[in-house]
């Protein structure tokens, strides 16, 4: 599938500051989208943003070859090392911006935020440190692809404080992580497909602070991809302009045909079907992205088996189209359609398989496996509670089920116990007609 990348950016200082501490890059020719917001006195904030900015471009470009691999085979491994290459990329900005600042006193304690879009053919890797965000339009509808590295963001996350209580704290720009405050810094990352029609929107808080929840879906879509940041920066101005406003739009253009229209139709069934699923139900778009990152698709013929009875596995099969038909010693049992799944304990244990699956129609899968989940779950502590929590429901239901079907199968067997009993008293006792007559 070949993509057409449209990007444009804008910085403006806004209504109250003096001085300009954001930067952006817009890097056409090597697909590189970034946004910085720095913080520190004496002009150390605008240091900051434009050598993270510096240093993290040097670094990719340096490497460019794992994000053409990337590129030329979109597969779980080069998705990986695209993910460690940006990773690495954000930390060497991070130790560069401190080591500034330990030189000179001046710059002492200046850091920046970052949020950057790296696009690899029809794939594109999201960097992220701090309370920049990334907003992704897709078929009428925005989801922010960050969350906000701050105090009041992980009390959110927590449960402690609610939206009402955010907006009022007096700590709403206190920001947990940041690049160059420490010579490393966590960095989140995600893997995303990229489709025709899509609009990515980088913004610093200057802008994003001015939203509410639902206008992303409703502005995204409201203008050309050009015009979209001037319109976006007008808005927050005239809603106060405290901070300085910086936006970089993102906008995903290809040819629409057949094949084209086929991987959005499959892009949706697969979100569409994780969401379904118990154990990914409660995930955010984001952490819901996240798994799809690492998830393979596969096609099968009609007659092909695509799990056997009896042999060990550990992934998660999930229908995007065709029909399965599950096997149990060799007699068809019940068929599954596009939608549902099967294999979910193999993400749990590598058991031996209990019934054989196999292709009734040709039919196309995605599968999870188990490596994949695990290590996603140790980068994202958050993710692997939700999962876990999700894991203890699904088995807590299955054994309600079991317990349910046991007592069932207890009472109908207690009750053929005694209908036979009762017969047998028939057959030898002795009637009570006759023990009167006598």
């Amino acid at each position: 599938m070949s993509l057409q990348i449209k990007a444009f950016g804008q910085t403006d200082v806004g209504r109250k500051r003096t001085g300009n501490e954001d930067a952006y890059l817009v890097d056409d020719k090597h697909g590189f989208h970034i946004v910085a917001d720095g913080m520190g006195g004496h002009n150390a904030g605008e240091v900051a943003s434009a050598t993270a900015i510096e240093v993290v471009r040097e670094h990719l470009l340096a490497h460019k070859e794992v994000l053409d691999k990337l590129a030329a085979s979109p597969d779980p491994a080069n998705g990986e090392a695209a993910q460690k290459l940006v990773e690495a990329a954000v930390q060497k900005a991070s130790q560069s911006i401190f080591e500034m600042a330990r030189e000179d006193v001046a710059k002492r304690g200046m850091g920046t935020t970052f949020v950057g879009l790296f696009v690899a053919g029809a794939k594109a890797v999201l960097g992220h440190v701090g309370d920049s965000r990334v907003y992704l339009f897709r078929q009428g509808q925005a989801h922010c692809l960050t969350e906000d590295h701050t105090l009041i963001g992980a009390q959110l996350k927590a449960g402690t404080i609610t939206k009402e209580e955010a907006a009022k704290s007096p700590y709403r720009n206190v920001i947990t992580r940041a690049v160059g405050i420490q010579p490393s810094v966590q960095v989140d990352t995600l893997l995303l497909d990229l489709l025709p029609g899509d609009v990515f929107m980088l913004c610093s808080d200057g802008l994003h602070g001015y939203l509410r929840d639902e206008e992303p879906s409703l502005l995204l879509g409201a203008a050309p991809v050009n015009e979209l940041g001037g319109k976006l920066i007008d808005l927050a101005n005239a809603r106060g302009g405290k901070d300085n406003i910086t936006c970089v739009c993102v906008g995903v253009e290809g040819e629409v045909n057949a094949s084209t229209r086929e991987l959005a139709t499959e892009a949706a069934a697969k979100m569409e079907a994780l969401r379904k699923i118990s154990l990914f139900r409660h995930l955010s778009y984001k952490e819901q992205s996240a798994i799809l990152s690492i998830a393979m698709t596969r096609s099968y013929p009609a007659g092909r088996e695509i799990v056997v009875e009896g042999q060990e596995g550990n992934e998660l099969f999930v229908i995007l189209r065709g029909r399965i038909v599950i096997e149990k010693d060799g007699q068809a049992v019940t068929e599954l359609r596009g939608g549902h799944h099967f294999g979910e304990m193999g993400l749990i244990d590598s058991a031996p398989r209990s019934a054989t699956i196999r292709a009734k129609d040709p039919t196309r899968v995605m599968i999870i496996e188990r490596g994949d989940l695990m290590t996603l779950m140790r980068k994202d502590p958050v993710l692997s509670v939700k999962l876990l929590w999700s894991f203890v429901q699904v088995i807590s239901e299955r054994l309600r089920l079991t317990t349910r079907e046991l007592s069932n199968t207890r009472q109908a067997l207690a009750v053929l116990q005694e209908g036979e009993l009762e017969e047998d008293e028939g057959a030898y006792g002795v009637d009570e007609d006759d023990e009167a007559s006598a």
